[in-house]
């Protein structure tokens, strides 16, 4: 911490660890959570989520008067060891998971509404069955012309141009170049040079979607039939994916399990006629990650994003 920080006003504060979209503690995408981040400062949070090493960390506020106003039950402030971010998917389920375990009460009946950097998400309770299951509605999406170094992508990620069926670059808080492969075992047996990735500065989402003539692939099936049989953990094979995902960020690294990018894949592939809704998408394979995704349209036609939260450490952090 720095010196900033090591001052009379620390305080103990309401701390929690979560796991994000799954209902197997340890198998989805970590999140930490500060529950009462009032009173921090910019500089203070962002040291402390540069020493958890997570991929965010989060800071419960109250919400600020016009977002109280427009509905807001509390506030985030997501932050990454290196930034801010305006929205990110699995930050946003885990820490409304952690609002309500720790006593938050929606002033909505069917609704909690989160306030963010990107404004007001709604989130609802999903019936799962764990019954932890939460999901957001997909934020707006700005789709931006693709970047020249697109050739050189596809050579960090070790792809031929021909494995790649559509591509496009895509908003909705994160930016994400989103790509369409062919396979999903292209997707799967992936060993990107990280570094080059990295050089090259944009997160990266690849995708496949299985047929149903293959929805059982080689490689897919050998990491599952070792997580699965292995481990213990479960007794058979999970649910059916139609979608296998996989997210590579700044500064050279493979995320588990990305609700944002998952938003942004829902919103384009069902556009393009790819998909339809409801479906499942898998992600974290590759990572000894089981992260399962939900994504649905409502009668609005809103896209919803979603997937089980549990709670691994409770407990209090001085900050």
């Amino acid at each position: 911490m720095t010196s900033a920080n090591a001052s009379n006003t620390l305080r103990q504060r309401p701390f929690m660890t979560v796991d994000v979209f799954t209902a197997v503690p340890y198998r989805g995408a970590p999140l930490a959570v500060v529950l009462d981040g009032d009173g921090l400062s910019d500089a203070q949070m962002q040291d402390f989520a540069r020493w958890t090493q997570l991929s965010e960390t989060t800071f419960l506020q109250p919400p600020t008067a016009a977002g109280r106003a427009q509905g807001a039950d509390y506030r985030v402030r997501i932050f990454t060891p290196v930034g801010e971010l305006p929205f990110a998917g699995h930050p946003t389920l885990g820490s409304c998971h952690a609002w309500l375990a720790h006593g938050g009460t929606p002033q909505s009946d069917t609704l909690i509404v989160q306030e963010c950097a990107k404004g007001l998400i709604a989130l609802r309770r999903t019936n799962t069955d764990t019954g932890s299951g939460l999901a957001f509605a997909a934020p707006s999406m700005q789709a931006l012309p693709l970047p020249a170094s697109l050739p050189h992508i596809y050579t960090a990620l070790g792809l031929e141009p021909a494995q790649v069926l559509d591509a496009a670059l895509l908003d909705n808080g994160p930016q994400w170049l989103c790509l369409l492969l062919d396979s999903t075992d292209t997707v799967l047996s992936l060993e990107p040079d990280m570094a080059r990735l990295n050089a090259l500065g944009h997160k990266v989402g690849v995708a496949a979607l299985y047929q149903d003539d293959d929805a059982t692939p080689l490689i897919g099936r050998a990491c599952r039939e070792a997580e699965a049989f292995s481990t213990g953990l479960r007794a058979a094979l999970p649910q059916q994916a139609q979608l296998e995902v996989r997210a590579f960020i700044p500064p050279g690294v493979e995320d588990p399990v990305t609700g944002s990018l998952n938003a942004c894949l829902g919103q384009w592939l069902t556009a393009q006629g790819q998909l339809q809704t409801p479906y499942m998408a898998n992600q974290g394979a590759c990572l000894g990650r089981d992260g399962w995704i939900s994504v649905q349209h409502d009668d609005e036609q809103r896209l919803w994003v979603g997937g089980d939260v549990v709670s691994c450490v409770q407990g209090s952090v001085l900050l």
